[in-house]
Order: structure tokens, then C-alpha cells, then sequence
């Protein structure tokens, strides 16, 4: 079976670019409808309408996700988990995923398309702290192709052998896993014309890596440190291209409906050294405080890699092309800063250069390849400039430029979601002002709050018991169980179908219900879990008593937070309490957001929330129903007034509010939890239990972790909840 060769004609990206813009048009004019074609490409810009949706907080353990710095940018290179719960702060190791593909480069050349996903998943993977660099790496193949359409099977043949028998085995990478799918062909008949019509589905390959991380807290992200932070910076390009600036298969045809005859590959003698060698360098970088930022060239090109970089770091970039476009000429500066070829950015403090290239003295990419290509503005400039030969070819606000980014996910979520939900968080993105998330802390988080018998509670094996409260598809009870266990509890597994069956709560002095997708987080799952329990004579007397032991405490979140305030008919204290309804976006959000304690001196102190008042933090949100619904103006009214609503949404000036996506499900006042009258008893929609330890969360202020030491802030809570216990 032979390989069918295309016909494929070269890309002219000039050319193309000259129909579509105004003649006669500068060259600033000409470089900013490329970039906005580019960004509204949807491999390239914004994913944050599906990222959104699915929850990626769950279990606890999530220390890199795919939402960068304190406005939330969703450009992270890779995944990186916790390998567990520790209590001693001491292992920091995880796990790291990450993905590459290329599938219309295999239009032009199977086998450089299988070659440059398996590479593009190395250098996202590169920004973790890999144990033992390539050699601990394995990696996942997803093959697709129409194996009985003529040329395909060769194809496929080429592509599996590229890496299968040539690249990994070089690199000493196994593909141990994988999948495949041969019949990616579609036919069917137009029922008017009678025509028989098929689209097959050109060869492709996603590759999954997977490796051991060292030290979580030593993950690189793509956010740029603004110069108010960390000084002067510079912007360091290590081409892994040897020069090379193929446009074949890029963003920048694929926006003009091309293909192109040139494509990007691994360019190596042998197909491992340089990334043999990359890595090499990448090992000795994490072991230092050199890099402040790292994002690898791959969709889009240089410009959007620099540009996704800006966005996270809410600032302002020049972009300089000398030495790397090989002349001024239009042709060679969208080569530059559109091609696709590999390659990584870097940012570096203006004195640490040397450093950076010292990791490399001794391994890397070919001499001369790595080019200092941009400086980092002050913050009152946010604009991206683009220079060649000290010229300025394009300036650009970055307002501008992420809107455009967030274009084409902004009008996919106004057609699913709420529109003006959409909206509002469309516009924000033009808030240059926008300070993002930050901790302001009213307490200490070493402060461990232990009552004067722990110690001795502690040497006889005597722990105050807490029940961890599960009902069917609840996922959120081993991070709740460890951050009880954390703060001194013995927590204790409890199914609702065990207190059905006359389980009694009277060991307990604690019972947490614990978010997550309760009844498979079908629409009021929360009722349908407090009716399991109003609907039981014995479990409902049992809750009873609970609730009006003087010596207990009572947790519900999430789905147990929904759960609770339907039973405040049993609850001291619980009249005003609102339901909780379908988000005002009418869509699950999984968001990282800002919510404000204040728990008043007016009323009975919290159980949960010692030292806390005035306190404003992140906090992990991840629900579809999370609007507090009050039975009338009169009860948010009274409940204000009793001063048990002591957490609510803030935006990133600190301010309750309404406004989406700050308050994620559009809660009144801000509602994001509810307390009763006597302090023993806490419902809230968010999840303090998934940030619990220091290193897991979508974002910490750089160095904060080590000053907390082994927890976060949120650990605070559950050390509340043991000090009262005495």
C-alpha cells in the first residue's frame, strides 16, 4: 500500500493577507488582522467556555489546573496532581499530564504530524518538575484514521512508525497505552439530489504523557511577573527549529482556508538530542529560582505563545524580532511570528541571564539558537508591541488582544449559557485595573488553634469522632475526611442507606455533608438527599437529635449545603435560611472566586470561623445550583439582620456582589453561605475542603506556600471547629 500524495499548493501569507485588508495598508494594519484571525481560531484562543463546566477541583489534590494566576487564564501547559494527603508537609510529589496533537499537519506529512504531537505533549510537560526527566515520561496514543480510504492505512503506517519505531525508542519514551479508531469516515446520501457523499477524516495522533513530579510547588506557568514584582525582565526564545519557520498546517493558513506544502517537524539529525538535551536543561532550571515563566511555542506561534503569557499576567510586552526573522520584509516576519516550528519562551530577571544559559553550556538546542526576545512592561502598559531593526511594526492593547483571545469562546457560551452572564464576563476581561485574587488574611495559618487537651486526647487515641456524610454519588468525602483528620478528628465514613438502616449519630460531635454529585447532580439533587432523610421516620428523629445536641457541630457543602437548608425545620436557628436553585447562568461553574468572611460580634460566635472575620480569600466553587433562593425580601432581610450570613461572593476589590463572574451563580447580597443563630451549624455553596493543603489550589501568590508551611488558609475552618470541641 502506497502513501497517496497530496496536491498541495504553498502558503503565501502575504498574499493572502493583502486580499483581505484595505489597499494600500500598512504594515501595523496588515500584522493585526493576522493576529485577530489567528486568535479567533478555536485551537488557539480562549477554551474557558468549557473549562468552566466541568468540575476539576474534586478529590483535593489538584495542585496545577488549567486556570493561571490571580485573573484566572486558563493557558496552563500542564496538569499536576498531589500524589496524596500528607499530615507532614514533607512530600511534595505528584503526578503531571499533559497533550499534544497535530492533525492538519498530516495532511502534508503523517509521520512529521505523529513526530510533533509527541513532542508538543514533551515541552507542556516540561513545565512540571519531572523525577528523572525523559526517562520516567510515558505517554498514551490516540490514533484516528479511515484506514480504508485509498492512502490512509499508509499513512497511518508512516505516522506509527515515525514514533513508534523511530522517535520514543530513541528517546527511551514507551507508548504503553493507547487506542485506535480506523473507520474515521462519514457517508450518507442526500435524500434530494439521491448523491452519495462521505468526509473522512485526515490521520491524526493525540498523545498523553504522563510523568512522576519531584516537587509540585516548582511547576512553571506561562504568567508574566510584572516588573513591580520582581524588577526588570527579559523574554528568552530557545528555538528547537534550528531557524527552520515552515507555516505549513498553522493557525495563519488554517484562517484563510489553506493548507500550505511545508510543515514543521523535529528537526534532528537523529530525532532525539535536542530533546534529550531540552530536558537535560529544563532538570537543572527547576532546580533553581531562574525562570519566573515558561510557555511553549505551539498553536498560534511565537506571537500567541507571548501574547497568552501577557494575558496572565495582566501586562504589557515588547516583542523584539532581530535575529529571529531574517529580515524586516512582511514574509519574513509572519514566518517569525506565525510559525509553528518547536520552541519554548521564558522569562527571566534581567540579571539571572547567564544562569539561564548555563543550563544550557553543556546541552540544549544548536549554538546560537537561544534569543533574547522581549522585555516585560511596567504595569501601566498594557500594550504589546512588536519591533524589528528598532522599527515598530505593531502596537496593540492587550484589552484588545484578549478580547479578540476570548472571542470565539465568549460567543459559544452567550449561545449555551445565560447571554448576559456571558457578557459580563466578556467585558471584564477589558478591566485593566483589576487587581485579581489575593489573600488577605485575618489570622495566622501556622496558627494551629489546639485546645490545652489535645495533647493528651492525642496520646490515648482519643479523637474527637466526625461523621463524613455520603449519599449516593457524593465525590467529595476523602477531601472533607482529610481536613478533619488534619485539623485533630477522627473522621468516620457514614452512607445515608447506614442511618436508614438505625445507625445512631450519638459518638459523633461533628457530621459534615459533603458536596459533589449527589444522585448523579441531577436538578435539586440537595432536596432529594434531605427528603431521604425527612422521608425516614428513624433518620429523621436521629437528625433531630443531633441538631439539638448543645455539643455538636454541623458542615454542609455544596450538595450538603443544599441538603441542610432543606432541613431547617430541624435546625435551631434555621428559620430565614434560603434553598439553593440553578445558577442565574444556567450552566455548572467551576470556578476559583473570591469570597469575604465576616462573622459579626453581634451574634453567637461561629463554630467554624475562630479569627476569621475580615478575612478575604479564594475559595473552589463547583456547582449548578448555588443561587440562594429566599421565601421573601423579609427573610434575606431578618437573616442580614441576625447576622448569619457570615460568607459572601466579593469581587477582586473586595466588594460583595452580584456581578458574574465574580458571584458564579448570582446569588442576592452576595450570598455564599449561611449559618445558624447558635454558631453550630455552617452551610455553604463553595469548597473549603479542596484547598486545604498549601500546594493545592489554582492560585498562590509565589512564596506564600512556604509560609504557610504544610496547609493552606482554608484549613483554618476545620481547627476552628477543634478548638470548640476543647
Amino acid at each position: 500500500m502506497a502513501t497517496k500524495a497530496p496536491k498541495l499548493l504553498p502558503f503565501d501569507a502575504v498574499a493572502c493577507l493583502e486580499q483581505v485588508c484595505p489597499a494600500p495598508v500598512a504594515d501595523a494594519a496588515l500584522l493585526s488582522e493576522a493576529i485577530r484571525r489567528v486568535f479567533l481560531m478555536p485551537a488557539v484562543g480562549s477554551k474557558s467556555f468549557l473549562i468552566t463546566i466541568g468540575d476539576r477541583t474534586v478529590g483535593g489534590l489538584t495542585a496545577r489546573d488549567q486556570m493561571v494566576g490571580p485573573w484566572q487564564v486558563p493557558v496552563a501547559d500542564v496538569a499536576v496532581t498531589a500524589t496524596g494527603f500528607t499530615l507532614d508537609g514533607k512530600s511534595r510529589t505528584g503526578e503531571a499530564f499533559a497533550m499534544g496533537e497535530k492533525p492538519t499537519l498530516a495532511l502534508i506529512s503523517p509521520a512529521a504530524s505523529a513526530r510533533m504531537a509527541v513532542a508538543e505533549s514533551l515541552l507542556n510537560l516540561g513545565a512540571a518538575d519531572i523525577l528523572n526527566g525523559l526517562e520516567r515520561i510515558k505517554l498514551s496514543a490516540n490514533w484516528m484514521a479511515a484506514v480504508n480510504q485509498p492512502g490512509e492505512g499508509a499513512a497511518l503506517y508512516e505516522a506509527v512508525h515515525a514514533i513508534g519505531e523511530e522517535l520514543c525508542p530513541k528517546l527511551g519514551i514507551e507508548i504503553p497505552v493507547g487506542k485506535d479508531s480506523t473507520s474515521m469516515k462519514a457517508s450518507w446520501k442526500e435524500q434530494q439530489s439521491g448523491q452519495t457523499k462521505s468526509v473522512v477524516s485526515p490521520v491524526s495522533v493525540v498523545i498523553s504523557a504522563f510523568a512522576v513530579v519531584g516537587d509540585t510547588r516548582k511547576t512553571w506557568t506561562p504568567r508574566l511577573r510584572r516588573i513591580e514584582d520582581v524588577g526588570e525582565s527579559i523574554l528568552l526564545f530557545v528555538d528547537l527549529a534550528k531557524g527552520f519557520q515552515a507555516l505549513g498546517g498553522s493557525a495563519l493558513a488554517q484562517s484563510f482556508g489553506r493548507i500550505g506544502d511545508d510543515t514543521p517537524d523535529l528537526r534532528d539529525e537523529r530525532g532525539d538530542d535536542i530533546l534529550s538535551d531540552f530536558f537535560d536543561a529544563l532538570s537543572q532550571l527547576h532546580e533553581t529560582d531562574v525562570v519566573l515563566a515558561y510557555h511553549d511555542r505551539s498553536d498560534g506561534g511565537l506571537v500567541t505563545a507571548v501574547a497568552e503569557m501577557a494575558f496572565a499576567g495582566r501586562c504589557g510586552v515588547d516583542i523584539i524580532l532581530d535575529g529571529i526573522a531574517k529580515s524586516g520584509s512582511r514574509a519574513d516576519v509572519l514566518g517569525a511570528l506565525f510559525n509553528e516550528e518547536l520552541g519554548a519562551v521564558f522569562q527571566v530577571s534581567k540579571g539571572r541571564e547567564t544562569d539561564f544559559k548555563r543550563a544550557f553550556s553543556t546541552c540544549g538546542p544548536p549554538a546560537g539558537m537561544i534569543h533574547t526576545i522581549g522585555v516585560v512592561k511596567p504595569k501601566h502598559d498594557q500594550t504589546m508591541t512588536v519591533r524589528h531593526d528598532s522599527r515598530v511594526l505593531v502596537r496593540l492593547e492587550r484589552t484588545q488582544l484578549q478580547q479578540w483571545w476570548s472571542r470565539t469562546s465568549f460567543e459559544m457560551q452567550k449561545l449555551r449559557d445565560n447571554p448576559v452572564c456571558a457578557e459580563s464576563e466578556f467585558a471584564a476581561v477589558a478591566d485593566s485595573e483589576d487587581p485579581g485574587l489575593s489573600y488577605k488574611l485575618s489570622f495566622s495559618v501556622r496558627d494551629t488553634l489546639l485546645p490545652l487537651t489535645a495533647p493528651i486526647a492525642h496520646l490515648f487515641g482519643k479523637m474527637p469522632r466526625v461523621g463524613i456524610l455520603r449519599e449516593q454519588g457524593v465525590n467529595g468525602h476523602a477531601e472533607m475526611a482529610f481536613a478533619f483528620r488534619a485539623a485533630g478528628f477522627d473522621a468516620i465514613d457514614i452512607h445515608m442507606t447506614d442511618l436508614i438502616d438505625g445507625r445512631s449519630l450519638a459518638e459523633f460531635v461533628g457530621l459534615a455533608a459533603c458536596g459533589g454529585f449527589s444522585y448523579g447532580d441531577v436538578p435539586a439533587a440537595g432536596m432529594g438527599w434531605a427528603s431521604s432523610v425527612l422521608m425516614h421516620d428513624d433518620a429523621r428523629r436521629e437528625f433531630e437529635k443531633f441538631f439539638k445536641r448543645p455539643d455538636t457541630f454541623t458542615l454542609g457543602v455544596c450538595n450538603g449545603c443544599q441538603m441542610l437548608t432543606r432541613l431547617k425545620e430541624l435546625i435551631p436557628g434555621a428559620t430565614n435560611w434560603p434553598s439553593f436553585v440553578e445558577n442565574t447562568s444556567q450552566q455548572f461553574e467551576a470556578r476559583f472566586t473570591m469570597v469575604q468572611i465576616t462573622d459579626d460580634a453581634a451574634a453567637t460566635p461561629s463554630v467554624f470561623l475562630h479569627g476569621m472575620s475580615g478575612s478575604s480569600l479564594p475559595i473552589a466553587v463547583s456547582h449548578g445550583e448555588g443561587r440562594a433562593r429566599f421565601s421573601s425580601p423579609t427573610a434575606l432581610q431578618a437573616l442580614e439582620g441576625d447576622h448569619l450570613i457570615p460568607i459572601r461572593y466579593v469581587d477582586n476589590r473586595l466588594k460583595v456582589t452580584e456581578l458574574y463572574p465574580f458571584n458564579p451563580n448570582g446569588s442576592p447580597n452576595g450570598v455564599a453561605g449561611v449559618r445558624s443563630k447558635d454558631g453550630r451549624v455552617l452551610a455553604l455553596m463553595p469548597h473549603p475542603e479542596r484547598t486545604v493543603m498549601a500546594d493545592v489550589a489554582s492560585y498562590v501568590p509565589p512564596g506564600m506556600s512556604e509560609q504557610w508551611g504544610e496547609f493552606g488558609p482554608w484549613i483554618r475552618m476545620f481547627r476552628s471547629a477543634r478548638r470548640w470541641v476543647g
